[in-house]
């Protein structure tokens, strides 16, 4: 089976964005395309990750509406929807299609229109995927984040300033994101002085509704270097489920569907949690970065607050986690939000990540789908 390099990427502005969702993945298809020097006419597959263009604007086929925008007929089309984890699942996409030699450039690009609509109108959209039976009770997924939160803190004694802490991280790596929603600084204080949402998570335990795109250009490794001398490889991916209905799992602070997608591209690549010099994590919510520490093996249960608290995830830290700034402070345009993870990891292995570079030869990104219903779960090499 061919080894799967990636030779290019792009992101376009994350936040209140002009224009619509054809217009943002047009604008991340065309930068990708400049940045691994590959002209439109030449993609074989192209890929478009969204969970809701239909929803938010009426607007449908918008994978063949970019191919004709980018010039890129008679290039094969698909649109990749797993929800939130749509980005994850279109990396996973791209990667079959090199491997399996369907293709031999293959991009994708991920993106959301969400700002137009109303808080209210927004986050109806995202609870439609939740069961038909929580959803007729209201339950959203920031109430069981909620929920989550409160028993994790409970169950395993754990500060309440440790959850305000992740998001204060991410804030700071936001900063340097050029491409970032929020680049501001929030200190402890505010993070617990914020409006409560969901008791006891408060408004900056939350990502932000975003527009925006990007995008990661795929082909065998064998070619790459016709393109560049810098590329990374997709080591291992995998994806997995857990229970549509929450309260069906055992256990409330476990999300299966990490421990098992995570558990696969471990298994695949050859590596394991401890070789991971970098990782990007879906925090949608902060309690979802310790639910995903711990599934992936990066501490053990009821430890991951520990290594927030030991700044151990800081970006220079051990193992820095979300130096994009995460979906907290770069925002969550929920197609998006997995290429633009991968985007992360790509540019930091092959050291274009500017002030926010770490040092990092393997790095890891989880998008998470629902509240843990889907997630995927990649990781890259630096090339050798």
């Amino acid at each position: 089976m061919e080894r799967v390099a990636i030779i290019g990427s792009s992101m376009t502005q994350f936040g209140q964005r002009e224009g619509w969702i054809r217009d943002l993945l047009a604008e991340a298809g065309t930068a990708c395309l400049s940045d691994a020097g590959v002209e439109p006419g030449d993609l074989k597959h192209l890929y478009v990750s969204n969970m809701a263009s239909g929803e938010f604007e009426g607007q449908g086929g918008i994978m063949n509406a970019l191919a004709h925008d980018l010039g890129a007929l008679p290039a094969y089309t698909e649109r990749i929807d797993q929800t939130s984890s749509s980005g994850g699942a279109g990396i996973y996409a791209a990667w079959r299609s090199i491997a399996s030699g369907a293709s031999e450039l293959t991009m994708l690009v991920g993106g959301e229109k969400m700002t137009h609509r109303s808080t209210a109108e927004a986050t109806d959209v995202i609870a439609s995927i939740t069961h038909p039976c929580e959803y007729k009770h209201g339950v959203t997924l920031p109430s069981f984040a909620g929920m989550t939160a409160r028993h994790y803190l409970e169950r395993f004694d754990a500060p309440r300033e440790s959850l305000a802490k992740v998001a204060v991280k991410n804030h700071e790596n936001g900063v340097d994101n050029p491409h970032a929603q929020f680049r501001k600084e929030v200190d402890l204080e505010t993070v617990l002085e914020s409006p409560i949402v969901a008791d006891p998570l408060r408004l900056y335990d939350f990502c932000p509704i975003t527009d925006g795109s990007a995008a990661l250009m795929f082909c065998p490794e064998s070619v790459a270097q016709e393109y560049t001398d810098e590329y990374a490889v997709v080591a291992g991916v995998a994806g997995a489920t857990d229970t549509h209905v929450v309260h069906e799992r055992p256990d409330p602070t476990v999300m299966g569907g990490v421990v098992e997608s995570g558990e696969a591209a471990y298994e695949m690549s050859g590596y394991g949690p401890g070789e991971i010099d970098v990782a990007e994590l879906h925090d949608m919510f902060t309690i979802l970065e310790f639910l995903q520490m711990e599934g992936l093996g990066f501490a053990e249960q009821g430890e991951a607050w520990k290594r927030v608290e030991a700044g151990e995830t800081d970006r220079d830290g051990e193992l820095p986690i979300n130096t994009s700034g995460g979906l907290k402070s770069k925002g969550h345009p929920l197609g998006a939000s997995g290429v633009a993870q991968g985007v992360e990891i790509y540019e930091q292995l092959v050291g274009e990540a500017g002030p926010r570079q770490v040092d990092a030869e393997v790095g890891l990104c989880c998008n998470v789908g629902g509240f843990g219903n889907c997630v995927i779960t990649t990781i890259m090499e630096a090339a050798a």
